[in-house]
């Protein structure tokens, strides 16, 4: 297992050209979104959503705005990834039912309530706070995404060169309901993987005893 875990990481690279005629199957995206869904979020809110775009029309259109880049457009699926807002917010009700799915009972229930509202009375009050929240949590899943993806076969690359309100624009987006943390464009390499270039492991682990 842990093999085959290394051999994933190996393979994920940040392609930057898909093979055009290759296709991911329903099965393999299904298994990558999963994967995404499970994923570990603070205090379980699951702040995010996960746009799977195969529309050739609409990668075309978000393309310009993002640096042009060719894996917009190249890839089989390009994964949106957003950011919640509202939806993480107290007075929105969705905090208390994601914690009443732990049956705890009511008491329990609102200390939990209590202990989310009191860490968070700095972040929930601004959106622009709240965003930098939870996009945090959003590379987490991108993360997982980006192995599981490398686990079957699949190439990736997470993008963050873009121009986010005209991204959002072309999406429709109500930004306050979510926003765009960043995109992932999946499918199959066309070119040959460049080497993997890291520093020494001496160098960026360290062992406190």
């Amino acid at each position: 297992m842990k093999t085959k875990f290394m051999e994933a990481m190996d393979f994920r690279h940040a392609c930057k050209a898909f093979d055009e005629t290759k296709k991911i199957s329903d099965e393999d995206i299904n298994f990558i979104m999963e994967v995404a869904r499970k994923s570990p979020s603070s205090f379980g809110m699951e702040g995010w959503k996960f746009l799977v775009v195969t529309n050739e029309e609409l990668k075309k259109k978000l393309r310009p705005y993002c640096w042009d880049q060719v894996q917009i457009t190249s890839c089989s699926h390009l994964i949106v990834v957003l950011s919640a807002i509202d939806s993480v917010k107290v007075e929105s009700g969705i905090p208390r039912k994601r914690f009443e799915r732990r049956a705890l009972g009511k008491e329990k229930t609102d200390i939990y309530m209590g202990v989310y509202a009191n860490h968070l009375k700095d972040v929930l009050p601004s959106d622009e706070n709240i965003y930098s929240w939870t996009a945090r949590q959003t590379y987490i899943a991108a993360g997982n995404m980006m192995t599981a993806a490398a686990m079957i076969g699949i190439d990736s690359c997470p993008i963050e060169g873009l121009e986010k309100e005209n991204v959002e624009k072309v999406l429709e987006l109500d930004t306050t309901k979510y926003q765009l943390s960043m995109l992932l464009p999946l499918g199959y390499r066309i070119n040959s993987q460049s080497k993997q270039l890291r520093e020494p492991f001496e160098d960026i682990v360290e062992f406190i005893n």
